[in-house]
């Protein structure tokens, strides 16, 4: 999230004129993230998030507030599409394609312990599952075609050590051996930025504008190098044990996913080393831009090769 596209307040009163949410009060600009455009909006209804999508074109936007929308109504706790007066999604702010959701309440915890892993482990299985009858594709927008666009853009501006680190790992993820296990879609950026909290207890999951077809492991795999990573790249195995044990119990992971864990944990950690990368060396000009360091993810990504992780236990 972030500010790419001002919007004013007229601009803003006169968008809202095509919704039944009351009339504006509020609003202020998002810095987090580094995709979109965003905004809290505040009006006599209630609270609300406005997004700007960027890169996004109008099929793509409307594949995630559909689905969005499909986790919503079965009890997932994640933002809330709110249609216009034509029953529509997805409207145009600024010449960009533009929504509303319902805003969440709940703060990021940046600091997790195990109880904040387990039970992000159950929602992100809770998520998976709820996914699984959703009617709509779309393979992952930062998949192995990404991978090698964006690593033909990064490559000048990389060491020796570190283009051979990326070269060596894509020739490695090209095998495709996450392919054949179980997938849908899935969330694909479930970070600690992106779970809200109250009192210790899970009250929104945000941002899905990463989402798309991919394996679950996959997905596992990424939240673990977020949440239980410690600040040298180094795995919490106590926060990693509470994560999966979460995720199990509500849905078991087979044996061929646990045989791929290490390859899983990888892909997690090249795809984001891209894209931070992407994000670094290519900016975009914003009002509120907060980029991040790339090299964290180079890190997890040595780790992860050098340690070849097993599945816990």
């Amino acid at each position: 999230m972030a500010v790419f596209t001002p919007v004013t307040g007229e601009q803003l009163r006169a968008w809202l004129q095509c919704y039944q949410v009351g009339e504006l009060l509020d609003f202020e600009g998002i810095a987090t993230g580094v995709e979109n455009t965003n905004y809290f909006v505040t009006t006599t209804a209630g609270r609300f998030v406005l997004t700007l999508f960027e890169r996004l074109d109008r099929a793509h936007a409307q594949f995630y507030l559909d689905f969005m929308a499909h986790l919503a109504q079965r009890g997932i706790a994640c933002p809330k599409p709110i249609a216009d007066q034509g029953q529509h999604f997805l409207g145009e702010l600024n010449a960009k394609p533009a929504t509303l959701v319902t805003r969440l309440s709940g703060q990021s915890d940046f600091n997790p312990d195990s109880h904040h892993c387990y039970e992000v482990g159950r929602a992100l299985a809770r998520m998976h599952l709820a996914s699984a009858d959703f009617p709509e594709s779309l393979p992952n927008p930062r998949g192995p075609d990404w991978w090698v666009q964006a690593a033909a853009r990064v490559a000048a501006y990389l060491h020796d050590d570190e283009r051979e680190l990326l070269n060596a790992e894509l020739r490695f993820q090209a095998q495709g051996e996450l392919n054949a296990l179980p997938r849908g879609v899935v969330h694909a950026d479930l970070f600690r930025d992106n779970v809200l909290w109250t009192n210790g207890q899970i009250t929104g999951v945000i941002d899905f504008y990463f989402a798309g077809g991919d394996s679950w492991l996959f997905d596992l795999a990424v939240t673990a190098n977020d949440w239980c990573v410690d600040v040298e790249a180094d795995f919490s195995s106590v926060r990693l044990r509470a994560l999966l044990r979460g995720y199990e119990v509500m849905r078991p992971v087979s044996a061929a996913e646990r045989a791929l864990w290490a390859t899983a944990l990888r892909r997690a950690a090249l795809r984001f080393w891209l894209s931070r990368l992407d994000d670094y060396h290519s900016p975009r000009p914003g009002e509120l831009i907060k980029a991040h360091d790339p090299n964290r993810f180079r890190n997890i990504l040595r780790y992860h090769v050098a340690n070849n992780m097993p599945w816990p236990g």
